[in-house]
């Protein structure tokens, strides 16, 4: 299973969460990004429909799967602050 984490963090002078180096929009407090990560979590780990996907791998191959409704990530939070 896969597992996300993301991570409450210092940003542009308030808060933010950011996942794999990328960041989310900036909150004037840390609660506001805090709650915002939480509602993104929320919403990843409801199922939905299952779905064909296609994706390009790093050396350019395309791949064909079928994503299943209900196969959803762990999800967690880390607040270091």
């Amino acid at each position: 299973m896969t597992k996300i984490i993301y991570e409450i963090v210092r940003h542009d002078g308030g808060w933010a969460f950011k996942l794999d180096g990328t960041l989310s929009n900036t909150y004037a407090t840390h609660d506001a990004a805090y709650n915002a990560a939480k509602r993104v979590a929320i919403e990843q780990m409801r199922p939905g429909e299952t779905a064909g996907i296609s994706w390009e791998d790093e050396r350019g191959r395309w791949h064909d799967e079928i994503s299943p409704g209900d196969d959803r990530p762990e999800i967690g939070i880390v607040d270091n602050t």
